[in-house]
């Protein structure tokens, strides 16, 4: 930027030159209209400003909802002293008393200043003595993006470019592209064109200060940031696993170049039968890019950068540029990643054929760059042996795998000098079965629904318990409190199988940086709930009492613990030991989407509301606001057209049979439906949906299926459902008792696309009276809608058809099928043949085509349950023992094992068989392992 200040200064010098020698006054008090960009100087400038000047300007813009925006030229130069007698203040308004946004004086020209509304008052001050060159301005509406500015990208693949790309973007924008995918996928994001202005000055990758592009795992300014780029050179290719991946864009008022072009795909992430975390993660192959790897230093003739420090590079390796061990070659990964192990090399000189080689190593790791910590095992720093020779390949295994992002490898002992060829091993931690981060660190999850049984500030950003994305943390209100009494929760939103969690320290909390506190939790407790007040804690199967779970060793490097899955849509953490600085912590939850018939303890009691009429939201032609009925169904035998619905008489109230419990429900034309979605459904007839929008959300709709006998069924269920629109919410099914309990047996939430899709539920046969129920429950998200229509009984479909057989998918493991494109249904599975004791619900249904040697099992106890059933209440009651006791054991016999205290003890290690042959195995590590 000192080309245009020197630009800029001579323009100014010579205009006001020429009109100082004429005579000419400049303008020192004015009211400005923005909508054409222009400048404020003081009257002289760049030459001294007249002594008791007093000068005022009302920048204004005629469109109410637009900003004005303020840079000032860095040749800037009024008399200091606190600003007391020379001065340049802004005020957010159109006059003298509007909230003051700055009063700057001195050498060092303002920032750049942005009104939040149509207008900016700026006065220049000055008194009799100590004048200066005084200031410029340049003023102009700030400009926020355009049309191709600011989106939201939820198709399988897109194409994200600069505004007015390929020619040059704007002046002040400051643009956010946000890229959001489905659970079980990962983005790939890669970059065809990049040019955006460059600061000469940058010190290294980041150091952008004019125009930038910046890349985050989640939302913008929550997750973590991935890099902020600027240049010419392109950033490498992008892959997130965390559902969201984002782009802000910024430019300021000076130089404009072409931009940016980029691709990004959405692509299913596969699952292995036999999950193992022993990838290359990246140094061989090239994954892992030449701008990710750096080094405390580099020898001088730059024949030994960090970037030839790869697993087998013919090109020497890397030497530091003096042997100490001070020294480190580091890897910044991009994402968090669990390392399991590092292999090593020396190298052998291409212009001496000296060999060099390290010895030993220590090894370093950070989550964020600035926090590292040593790794230990025991109390000591760990000392990791190395190569005995310039060219063979040692292996060494983690004893206790990390959770890190950045990765140093300090050099101890050598022979000849420093030089080092590695690679890193391990995985993500979204790569085991159901372990999608659930929206934590990405910013899924909004502050709102984070809460602490207490804090130590009084104004406490919810968003500091956010794992890895904040650099403080959530600290409790007492500095040293009572074991068990504090938690800090987590609402889901809605119910998720939880199969875990990764916990880190904090810092902060005292106000400076001196005294600033590192903290962490080294045990913590575990409970769950699906409605936020009945509570239950993970137990020990030992002790049968609240399971104890090993925490943090450092206030930032995350920990994993995992366990069995429960079901939950509210998870709480009990700090119960901490360090002695004191209880921080910042908290990530692991789960996928729940898929397994499970009671819940939430209750729903129908409410019976006046009979009044409501208008509906959106004042269509076609558009009906259904009321609840006036009072409830009897009880009665279960037939097919009583049970079987359509949804198209409008001034039926039961609507088939059915009841509304909640007055959202609307009934819409298909025919007005289809011409508005290009839906391709019959042109006659109505169907059930709920609009969906911000002001809406958590709004329920509830319809309720005739009464179903007792002893009825099995009865294999059909309906039709759509979901589209950005984070529109859930549609869930369950059983409603007779004791007004809930069993949840399917459930899908997010955008489902624009096309109907088919559901099959197996209703099961019960020893009590139940009821089928339709929920929708609108997200927070842009319009959409949640429809349902056409539930039948499917008498003639076998029930193997009702769940399944399934079709391979690279997503999570679907239990219902719709048979309707490669995206396959979340869902419960309705097919487990278990006693559901707390609701007297005895199932006999379909098993679940999880594998060949379960499904034999589970169709040889269906009849020995139903028989069971017949005779006695007695039996009810060992068929849910022996039925839970089987679930027991295929839950644990195709699963993950989590009895360990830690999660990565059971992962398989084996390396590739072609790199095995060269692989010189360290006798005491692998025995430590």
């Amino acid at each position: 930027h000192s080309l245009r200040s020197i630009m800029w200064y001579n323009f100014f010098f010579f205009f006001v030159g020429v009109a100082l020698k004429k005579g000419q006054t400049v303008p020192c008090t004015e009211r400005l209209n923005a909508k054409e960009a222009g400048y404020i100087t003081t009257p002289g400038y760049p030459h001294d400003y007249p002594a008791h000047q007093k000068c005022e300007w009302v920048i204004y813009s005629t469109e109410p909802n637009q900003r004005i925006v303020l840079n000032f030229n860095p040749h800037f130069e009024l008399e200091k002293h606190e600003c007391r007698y020379d001065f340049v203040e802004i005020r957010d308004g159109d006059n003298e008393f509007a909230d003051l946004l700055g009063k700057h004086c001195g050498n060092i020209a303002p920032p750049t200043i942005i009104s939040s509304g149509p207008a900016l008052y700026i006065r220049f001050v000055s008194d009799y003595a100590h004048q200066g060159a005084g200031f410029s301005l340049r003023y102009e509406i700030h400009k926020t993006g355009s049309d191709d500015c600011s989106k939201n990208f939820t198709a399988l693949s897109g194409m994200i470019q600069s505004p007015g790309f390929p020619d040059k973007y704007p002046h002040n924008l400051d643009c956010a592209f946000i890229i959001v995918a489905q659970p079980r996928t990962e983005v790939t994001l890669h970059f065809f064109t990049f040019d955006l202005e460059n600061d000469p000055l940058r010190m290294g990758e980041g150091d952008c200060k004019y125009d930038w592009l910046e890349i985050w795992d989640g939302l913008p300014q929550v997750g973590p940031l991935i890099g902020r780029y600027c240049g010419t050179q392109n950033p490498s290719q992008i892959h997130s696993t965390t559902g969201v991946l984002s782009l802000t864009f910024h430019t300021d008022m000076a130089v404009a170049k072409d931009g940016f072009s980029a691709y990004y795909s959405v692509t299913p992430r596969e699952v292995p039968e036999t999950f193992q975390c022993s990838m290359p993660l990246g140094m061989e192959s090239g994954k892992i890019t030449n701008e990710q790897i750096s080094s405390s230093s580099t020898y001088s003739d730059m024949r030994w950068t960090p970037q030839q420090g790869r697993l087998n590079s013919g090109d020497n390796g890397w030497t530091p540029n003096d042997d100490n061990n001070k020294e480190y070659i580091q890897v910044d990964l991009r994402f968090l990643k669990v390392l399991t192990a590092i292999a090593t090399q020396g190298a052998i000189s291409k212009e001496t054929q000296n060999s060099y080689y390290v010895t030993s190593y220590k090894l370093e790791v950070s989550t964020n760059g600035e926090d590292w910590m040593m790794y230990r095992h025991g109390k000591n720093h760990k000392i990791f042996l190395a190569n005995n020779d310039a060219t063979e390949v040692v292996l060494n295994k983690i004893p206790q795998p990390l959770l890190a992002r950045f990765i140093r490898i300090r050099p101890q002992t050598w022979k000849y000098g420093i030089a080092l060829r590695f690679e890193l091993y391990g995985c993500q931690v979204t790569d085991a079965p159901c372990s999608d981060m659930l929206g934590m660190l990405s910013g899924l999850i909004p502050d709102s629904q984070i809460s602490a049984s207490s804090t130590r500030e009084y104004h406490w950003a919810l968003g500091v318990a956010r794992l890895v994305a904040s650099r403080t943390g959530w600290f409790p209100r007492p500095p040293q409190p009572q074991a068990g009494e504090e938690w800090l929760q987590v609402d889901l939103g809605i119910p998720k199988k939880v199969t875990g969690l990764i916990i880190q320290g904090a810092r902060g909390g005292e106000g400076s940086s001196s005294s600033e506190i590192r903290a962490f939790v080294r045990r913590f407790k575990v409970a769950h709930s699906m409605n936020g007040e009945n509570w239950e804690f993970l137990k020990d199967p030992k002790t049968a009492l609240p399971k104890l779970f090993e925490g943090n060793v450092h206030y930032d490097t995350p920990e994993i613990q995992r366990f069995d899955p429960v079901p939950a849509q509210y998870v709480r953490v009990y700090p119960e030991r901490w360090s002695p600085t004191g209880l921080g912590m910042r908290l990530e939850i692991l789960g996928c989407d729940w898929m397994e018939m499970t009671p819940t303890t939430e209750t729903f009691k129908p409410t019976m509301q006046n009979e009044t009429t409501t208008e509906a939201l959106y004042g269509e032609d076609s558009t009906n606001y259904l009321k609840p009925s006036k009072e409830p169904t009897g009880k009665i035998n279960l037939q097919p057209y009583e049970f079987n619905c359509s949804f198209d008489r409008h001034e039926d109230n039961h609507l088939c049979g059915w009841t509304l419990d909640h007055n959202h429900w609307l009934q819409q034309s298909k025919t007005m439906k289809a011409n508005k979605n290009n839906l391709q459904i019959e042109p006659n007839g109505s169907y059930l949906y709920m609009e969906t929008n911000e002001k809406r959300e958590r709004m329920r709709a509830r319809i309720l299926s005739p009464i179903i006998q007792s002893m009825q069924g099995p009865f294999c269920m059909v309906f039709r459902y759509h979901m589209h629109g950005t984070s529109v919410g859930s549609l869930r099914v369950s059983l409603l008792t007779e004791n007004q309990k809930e069993v949840l047996l399917w459930a899908m939430s997010e955008t489902q696309g624009n096309d109907w899709k088919e559901g099959r539920i197996v209703l099961p046969t019960s020893s009590t009276n139940y009821q089928v129920v339709f929920e929708g429950v609108v997200g927070n998200g842009y319009k959409g809608d949640i429809a349902i229509d056409d539930i039948y009984i499917a008498n003639k479909l076998p029930y193997d058809q009702c769940t399944g057989p399934l079709k391979e998918s690279s997503f999570s493991i679907i239990l219902i099928h719709s048979g309707r494109g490669k995206k396959e249904e979340e869902s419960i599975e309705p097919g487990t043949p278990k006693e559901m004791s707390n609701f007297d619900l005895s199932l006999s249904t379909t098993p679940s085509p999880a594998s060949t040697k379960e499904k034999s099992w589970l169709y040889s106890l269906d009849p020995i349950l139903v028989t069971i059933i017949a005779m006695s209440s007695l039996g009810v009651l060992l068929g849910a023992i022996c039925a839970g006791l089987l679930l027991y054991c295929t839950c644990s016999y195709t699963g993950i094992s989590s009895r360990s205290s830690t999660t990565l003890e059971n992962y398989n290690f084996e390396l590739y068989d072609g790199i095995k042959n060269k692989v010189k195995m360290n006798q005491k590590c692998c025995s430590e392992a």
